[in-house]
């Protein structure tokens, strides 16, 4: 059956979108769990170590504290409290610190540094999965062993007000509540005052036992405007007024002989230097915890705060509360907050921690026994039984003291040794699936390499032996041994598989799929290979029609390709990947500079037949313009490598982007400066005209009016928010939220694509005229420019104009000039687009990711909006070089469709081939930790771009051929 190469490159893209999807689906581990599907109970606390007798009481100690109030701000960085702005941020705060009766810690935050990770983290005590970022926008409730769930069913009365994500988490565990939704970040101020309004009231009763106040506005104005925003101090000082106002009151409240009361500031993540968050940076883990109660001892100065894991808050609270500690938590009790207990107590707690600890690390751990902590928790408690025995003798002698402080030091090692060793098990791989998945990428990749010489030949067609391979004896027999296999899996599982979950109609499919792409993978091979070319009576190199010649180009672009595929096998090349990019861009001007030169200064001394040799192209056609026109080309054309080598360089230095150099002052940051708000003015104007002198060469007056008006909405919208300033701008003019002016610029939007788009169904459907067909694409790109406008910070700007500039320099005076062919055009394209991707900001960590696009024009939370709007502005950068080349290569008409099959083709292998070399690579590497802030984000990445680049090829199939030319196309056996 032949098939043409852009719906061969569709088909095969689309299905390693689900192989991919089926490889995610087992790599992102379920988080470690106890077996124990009931949750921890009092009755079932271990009895207190004794040796020599009967065992001792399980008696629990008495609580703590009597009420705990939990001030959680979100995107709260520690250097906003205990660094050299932290009197000026938070005073009182920092005077309770240094002066107060409180204990201060740095709270390290496991990654993925999300809001609802970390809620889970901090009341189940476990580390979550890196799924958990996509279940971060639907929560669903919290079935596992939890704090709030434990407090709930000891009779403790809960209140909550903040942000709603916990009332998905935990509904109806709440006495009262008032929830406010978490991703509309345009709003920094209701948000908070929707939590602070209920304070007075709730502080005044007594009919609570825990309060937990979640505050947003900080995030909110991290998302919009970083750390460094003038924003930023005011919004502290509110938290700050806020957490003395709750002091204030709980001391009020103080009843002598009581117990006492405990308040706790914490954050549950921090904020990077760009002020999002999601990955592993320093500023993004290291959050501050606070915990202030008359139970500690007065400080006299300012100590350094220490350092103890996020997840050492949970099993904390619930001693502290007198409640047991749930079962899948990894964390350890902070000893200081234990101080002024007794050593029996003491040593009690400690040994509830290591008990939990010890069971949790039976479950996960079939050699447990081995490990280090385990030993020494055995050690640690025959000891601790040894000292019950002489305390309950009545003992009194500082040798028994001497040996209690040894026991307690013995249990806290072991409970860090058991700690760090649940946490470096981070969960329990899918290995089938995984399996599963990488065996579909790879069947697809490998028919997608062998059918190369078929798909950029002439024809543009794969011959694909489809129903030979369906009534093949292999294709049964493999069919029944995969099925085999998968019956002797699910069977001998020891752990639930995701594929033996599914229906047994989806498995037949995927065993019926496998082994067909297996008997079409023999059959291309053996018709590839000499002895199978002689049995179809062809030559190889007939057969492919094409002529496999390389010029220096080609070398440079394959090897490049090649080059990078290797690269992400180091967790260096991954975090700084935009290096990469930068120098084979650099690169690639260089040789096409050399190509330039090579064609206009020879011409100039050779022959036209001379001139036939030296071009780059396979396809050349001679020259038949004028002298000044060639004169004036020729220079143009000179300049355009090296002025596309400048615009890169500025650009490199606007977005410091990766981890090393990540925190290091850009353009970007001098721009956003208050100070330089007149600049960025004048450069966001000057981006927004040349822009539209750009693009709108090739639309409709209708659509040239529509864009115009469409930018000045972008500059009205951004002036609006207080990112840049209108002349007649007034300094004490309230900063809005611009929704007005950002549905403005919509309208347009949409006008401009309905042209667009009317024009290109005229061209396919009615009738078959290439101009009105390449007028509607260009004003479909002209509205996509328009929306990406609106999207993008003032100050990438300059980012997108660049990009415009580049693509209408190098497809007026280097792609058309230099006759490249289709695949050396669609690889450029690539390659710039991946360019630009780093050079908007971005990153493979997910804390570049600018979540505050998604509400642009909205008033509250939508999330279908929201997802598609950052999804579009993350990905501008590949997406417009994308459509311009689905653009540039449907104008060529004496090229067309086999120039647009031909881009298709190469677009899917440059896609296939990292996708899946990189799911190897994170197979292999699985178990090492340091892949879940490096390798995991970077696979959802290539795994979005894979999705992104079938959108594109099925877009192309659409535009290959007018209605008249349709049936020369049609499949054939």
């Amino acid at each position: 059956m032949k098939v043409r190469s852009s719906v061969f490159a569709s088909f095969i893209l689309i299905f390693e979108v689900i192989g991919i999807a089926l490889f995610l689906r087992g790599f992102f581990p379920v988080p470690v769990k106890s077996s124990f599907s009931s949750k921890s109970k009092l009755s079932d606390l271990p009895a207190e170590p004794l040796t020599g007798s009967a065992p001792n009481s399980s008696r629990l100690p008495q609580p703590l504290f009597k009420r705990v109030v939990i001030m959680l701000v979100d995107a709260l960085r520690e250097d906003f409290v205990f660094g050299p702005n932290g009197r000026m941020y938070m005073p009182y705060t920092r005077h309770v610190v240094e002066r107060g009766s409180s204990h201060s810690f740095v709270a390290k935050a496991r990654p993925p540094t999300v809001t609802m990770p970390r809620i889970k983290a901090l009341t189940t005590g476990s580390i979550p999965g890196f799924i958990d970022v996509v279940m971060n926008l639907n929560s669903p409730a919290l079935l596992e062993d939890n704090l709030i769930w434990q407090a709930k069913t000891a009779g403790k009365r809960i209140v909550f007000y903040g942000d709603d994500t916990w009332v998905r988490l935990f509904p109806k565990h709440f006495m009262e509540y008032d929830g406010t939704t978490s991703f509309f970040v345009s709003d920094y101020t209701e948000v908070d005052n929707n939590v602070t309004r209920h304070l007075d009231s709730t502080l005044k009763r007594d009919d609570w036992d825990i309060l937990i106040l979640h505050y947003l506005g900080l995030d909110h104005i991290g998302h919009m405007s970083g750390p460094y925003s003038s924003l930023i101090q005011p919004k502290l000082m509110e938290m700050d007024d806020i957490l003395k106002k709750i002091h204030s009151a709980l001391i009020s409240k103080e009843v002598e002989g009581s117990l006492p009361y405990l308040l706790v500031l914490c954050g549950d993540h921090g904020m990077s230097e760009t002020g999002s968050h999601g990955g592993s940076s320093e500023p993004e883990v290291s959050t501050p915890l606070v915990l202030i109660s008359p139970a500690f001892k007065r400080k006299a100065g300012m100590e350094k705060p220490g350092v103890v894991e996020q997840v050492d808050l949970t099993p904390t609270l619930a001693l502290g509360l007198g409640l047991p500690i749930s079962q899948n938590s990894v964390g350890r009790v902070i000893q200081s907050v234990l101080e002024e207990t007794s050593l029996r107590d003491q040593l009690r707690f400690l040994h509830l921690n290591g008990h939990q600890l010890s069971c949790l690390l039976k479950d996960s751990i079939s050699d447990y026994e081995k490990e280090v902590g385990f030993e020494q928790f055995r050690v640690a408690e025959k000891a601790h039984g040894n000292w019950m025995k002489l305390y309950l003798e009545g003992n009194t002698s500082e040798v028994l003291t001497n040996v209690g402080k040894k026991v307690l030091r013995q249990y806290l090692e072991a409970l860090a040794a058991m700690s760090a060793a649940l946490s470096k098990q981070l969960g329990k791989y899918d290995m089938y699936s995984m399996i599963a998945g990488m065996v579909f990428v790879f069947q697809l990749l490998l028919v997608l390499l062998l059918a190369m010489p078929e798909a950029l030949s002439s024809a543009a067609a794969v011959d694909l032996p489809i129903l030979s391979a369906l009534l093949s004896l292999p294709f049964y027999l493999l069919c029944l041994l995969l099925a085999s296999v998968h019956v002797l899996v699910c069977t001998s599982a020891g752990s639930s598989c995701y594929f033996c979950s599914l229906s047994w109609g989806l498995v037949f499919a995927a065993v019926a799929f496998s082994s067909a792409m297996f008997c079409i993978l023999v059959s291309i091979a053996t018709r590839r290979l000499p002895l199978g070319a002689k049995i179809h009576g062809k030559s190889p190199l007939r057969s492919s029609e094409v002529d496999w010649s390389l010029s220096e180009l080609d070398v440079l672009l394959l090897a490049g390709t090649v080059g990078h595929t290797l690269s992400l096998a180091a967790s260096s090349f991954v975090e700084e990947e935009h290096q990469t990019w930068y120098f084979l861009l650099n690169t690639l001007c260089l040789t096409v500079f050399q190509d330039v030169c090579r064609k206009y200064f020879r011409e100039k001394r050779g022959s036209g037949d001379d001139e036939e040799h030296i071009l780059p192209s396979k396809d050349r056609h001679p020259s038949a313009h004028p002298k000044a026109e060639i004169f004036s080309e020729k220079w143009l054309a000179l300049a355009t490598p090296p002025f596309t080598l400048l615009c890169c360089r500025l650009l490199r230095s606007l977005n410091q982007t990766g981890v090393q150099w990540a925190h290091i002052p850009d353009v970007g940051h001098w721009l956003n400066s208050s100070e330089h708000k007149v600049v960025l003015s004048l450069l966001s104007a000057f981006c927004l005209v040349l822009i539209y002198f750009l693009v709108q060469r090739r639309c409709s007056w209708v659509s040239k009016v529509a864009l115009a008006l469409g930018l000045l909405g972008v500059y009205s919208y951004r002036a609006a928010v207080g990112n840049v300033l209108f002349p007649w701008h007034h300094s004490g003019r309230t900063m809005s939220k611009g929704t007005v002016e950002a549905r403005f610029v919509y309208v347009f939007i949409l006008g401009i694509l309905f042209s667009g788009t009317k024009d290109l169904l005229r061209s396919q459907i009615i009738t078959a005229d290439a101009k009105l067909k390449s007028r509607g694409l260009w004003e479909i790109y002209s509205g996509l420019v328009l929306l990406v406008s609106l999207l993008f910070r003032a100050h990438n700007l300059p980012v997108l104009c660049c990009c415009l500039l580049i693509q209408t320099l190098m497809a007026q005076f280097i792609w058309k000039k230099l006759h490249y062919d289709a695949a050396q055009t669609t690889i450029m394209h690539y390659w710039f687009g991946q360019a630009f991707f780093y050079f908007q900001g971005n990153s493979n960590n997910i804390a570049t990711v600018d979540i505050s696009v998604g509400f642009v024009g909205l008033e509250s939370y939508i999330e279908a909006p929201a997802i598609f709007l950052t999804a579009l502005s993350t990905y501008a950068g590949p997406l417009l070089w994308a459509c311009h080349l689905v653009c540039y290569l449907s104008s060529e008409r004496d090229r067309s469709p086999v120039a647009v099959g031909h881009g298709c083709y190469c677009l899917a292998l440059l896609r296939s081939v990292p996708a899946a070399a990189y799911i190897v690579l994170v197979t292999v590497l699985r178990y090492h930790l340091f892949i879940w802030s490096v390798f995991s984000p970077k696979l959802l990445y290539e795994s979005m771009h894979l999705l992104l680049t079938a959108g594109v090829c099925l877009f192309f199939i659409t535009m290959e051929q007018s209605p008249s030319s349709s049936k020369s196309w049609e499949a054939k056996d």
